[in-house]
């Protein structure tokens, strides 16, 4: 019944898209539409989007269910604009309190733990400096995500975030893992675990890794913190270091800031 319900909600949404001017996030949906507006917070597994361009500066606010988002594109303007709208939220933090969310699946999963070498373009020299914030204090999109540490969805956990090549990006987890046989891992992994067959080889049993793009072998293993420059574009994947997942339980949950692009 929702579904059915929603469905006539995004082509209303698009619509008043359209007149949306400026910069604005960009959010994907599974079914292929695409939504333009400021995303000013998260609850109870829905997005809260500002949309159109009403009379006195007021904005349309609708809310998007997050099993119905495919990726989303953030945008610096999302903070200012949500600043500038009186009695709004200030804080454009997607933040999701609910316990055991889903993440949200990606259009094509990785096909297998072992990805395809990358693309020509992935290997050309990187730029390892920030974005450029013309001197002001970065403004960083928090999303909270559940990495499960089985086998779903071949091991990889979709955070939804499409990240642009040369964007920060904060990660930092908790929980346990059990990889089976009475061995608990945190997201720093078991250093003296032998798993010859696990994604990074030289880093702890279980840990944390990341990965960004479903064609694409350079793991970034992250552990309990990390910050991190993207080397590349593409949506951002989480999964734990080990070769068998069968046999595990538990879940990490993650927190990832993204630094917003100008």
């Amino acid at each position: 019944m929702k579904k059915k319900l929603f469905a006539p909600l995004v082509a209303i949404i698009l619509l008043l898209s359209l007149a949306t001017a400026g910069l604005a996030d960009t959010i994907h949906l599974k079914d292929g539409s695409v939504i333009h507006g400021q995303i000013i917070g998260f609850n109870n597994q829905q997005f809260i989007v500002l949309i159109g361009s009403g009379a006195r500066g007021r904005r349309s606010r609708i809310t998007i269910y997050m099993e119905d988002v495919e990726s989303i594109e953030f945008d610096a303007a999302t903070g200012a604009a949500a600043a500038s709208l009186g009695g709004e939220e200030s804080n454009p933090v997607i933040n999701n309190p609910a316990p055991n969310p889903q993440p949200v699946r990606p259009a094509s999963p990785p096909s297998s733990r072992v990805t395809p070498p990358p693309d020509e373009n992935a290997n050309s020299t990187p730029s390892n400096s920030a974005p450029q914030n013309s001197g002001t204090t970065p403004t960083f999109f928090q999303i909270n995500t559940r990495v499960r540490g089985d086998n779903a969805s071949n091991g990889w956990t979709n955070t939804g975030l499409v990240v642009r090549r040369g964007q920060r990006i904060r990660i930092s987890a908790s929980g346990r893992v059990s990889l089976g046989a009475n061995r608990i891992s945190t997201p720093t992994g078991i250093p003296n675990l032998s798993d010859a067959n696990k994604l990074m080889r030289n880093e702890a049993t279980g840990g944390l890794i990341a990965v960004i793009g479903d064609d694409n072998d350079d793991f970034i293993f992250i552990g309990s913190r990390r910050e991190f420059v993207a080397q590349r574009d593409g949506v951002l994947f989480l999964g734990v270091n080990e070769s068998n997942l069968n046999d595990n339980t538990g879940a990490y949950d993650a927190v990832v800031e993204a630094e917003a692009i100008r």
